[in-house]
């Protein structure tokens, strides 16, 4: 127990968050669990979020989710890390995955398990796991078992804040620096992880009625990590996927009111009969300095590496 109050304790330190005492609760992280409501309904208190997860037993993501310490509210629309688009080459499921029926289940270790079954105009079956890593962290996992050959597949999950989240950035270009999402670069912008993924993006599915989106190419990611940030408290919302699985990260410029990100899962052929996966994860902290986000999602990948899949 003292070795993980340490490592705490460290944590808080490297990511400028000395002021939130409800990191830890009697030397133990508080509350890395979902708990069961009516309705398929979940609700979350780590100590330093809370929230629910498909509130009214909607095929949604993270909502109502306030940021303890601040009393920030973070999410807005849609939710966080909820599952939207869903395409194969040239080709939209459906208008959104949170259209779908599906059915949820608490798993023992307080994650819960999401079902979207295949139906006649979706040949796959889609899963989800959403799992608490860390009072400040929540880690998602999309599986996509593939009834047909899909070409190009696609699970875009999006993330909508509130107003106050008026920055915006992705960790690309040859510096591996942040680069913002300024307005000047245009409305609808995305940076890519290659050459392939810009194919992928420009191959027709967004020129889909209804709400065609026309993104602007921005340069390369550096690794699939980007944020959101509250100018007025330095409250930062950062999204990362190891590389094998997120070919893009995705964001209106940064005041544009939508005040979003996502991001674009898969991006690869899954062959009838074939099951694939796709990780992310949703890391909440206090004006974290940009090396610190960096470290955070090298500490992600590294846990990854550890960890075998739930999915």
């Amino acid at each position: 127990m003292r070795a993980r109050v340490k490592h705490h304790i460290a944590a808080a330190v490297v990511l400028g968050m000395l002021s939130t005492p409800q990191v830890i609760f009697g030397g133990e992280p508080a509350g890395l669990r979902f708990s069961p409501g009516e309705n398929n309904e979940f609700s979350f208190d780590t100590g330093l979020l809370r929230g629910k997860l498909r509130a009214g037993g909607r095929s949604a993501g993270l909502s109502s989710v306030v940021h303890v310490p601040t009393g920030t509210r973070l999410d807005a629309s849609m939710g966080l890390l909820g599952h939207y688009r869903v395409f194969s080459a040239n080709k939209r499921y459906g208008t959104a995955a949170w259209d779908w029926p599906s059915e949820a289940r608490l798993a023992a270790d307080g994650s819960v398990e999401v079902c979207w079954p295949a139906a006649a105009d979706r040949p796959f079956e889609l899963r989800a796991r959403y799992r608490w890593a860390e009072p400040e962290a929540v880690d998602l996992e999309t599986v996509v078992e593939a009834k047909a050959n899909l070409l190009k597949f696609e699970s875009f999950v999006a993330s909508y804040f509130t107003s106050g989240f008026t920055n915006s950035a992705a960790h690309a270009g040859g510096q591996g620096t942040f680069l913002a999402a300024e307005k000047g670069e245009g409305v609808w912008q995305a940076f890519p992880r290659d050459a392939g993924a810009v194919t992928v993006i420009q191959d027709g599915r967004w020129k889909i009625e209804p709400n065609p989106v026309d993104w602007v190419i921005r340069p390369m990611l550096a690794r699939p990590l980007g944020f959101r940030r509250c100018e007025a408290n330095g409250l930062t919302a950062a999204l990362m996927s190891p590389p094998t699985d997120c070919f893009a990260i995705l964001t209106p410029h940064q005041a544009e009111g939508h005040y979003s990100m996502y991001l674009c899962l898969f991006g690869r052929d899954v062959k009838a009969g074939e099951t694939a996966r796709a990780r992310a994860r949703l890391f909440i902290a206090v004006s974290p300095p940009e090396n610190a986000l960096r470290q955070a999602y090298s500490a992600y990948l590294r846990g990854l590496s550890r960890t075998p899949s739930g999915g």
